[in-house]
């Protein structure tokens, strides 16, 4: 595919939070967990050459760090647990956010680097 064309970022952003491939919306774009499937099934886009790096960690410490401060605030005023019990609430609570946010974060990076064309160019 040439690099002049212009793809739409939006719609590639949201179909790599769905966990589909940015150019066809059809295929597979985690292999794992996090992983990202080396090509599209579907399509044969080359997803492995989209490295997210830190991005999507950055991004998920940030929103995670600011959905704790309710939860904080409402498991200690409306619970009062000993301090034990809002450790483990606090545990939990970041550990579900971050699983559920930092895969929806690094599919729409990878989304976002395909339609910017940013392919890792190597060392």
């Amino acid at each position: 595919m040439a690099e002049d064309v212009r793809r739409d970022s939006g719609p590639a952003m949201w179909r790599g939070v769905l966990g589909r491939c940015p150019n066809c919306g059809e295929g597979h774009l985690f292999a794992g967990f996090l992983r990202i499937m080396p090509e599209c099934l579907a399509c044969g886009e080359p997803l492995g050459r989209y490295r997210a790096a830190d991005g999507p960690a950055f991004i998920t410490i940030s929103v995670v760090g600011l959905l704790l401060i309710p939860i904080l605030g409402w498991s200690f005023v409306a619970l009062r647990p000993d301090p034990l019990t809002l450790a483990v609430i606090l545990t939990l609570s970041v550990t579900v956010l971050t699983l559920a946010v930092l895969r929806l974060v690094k599919g729409a990076w990878v989304g976002y680097l395909w339609s910017m064309h940013e392919i890792d160019r190597g060392a």
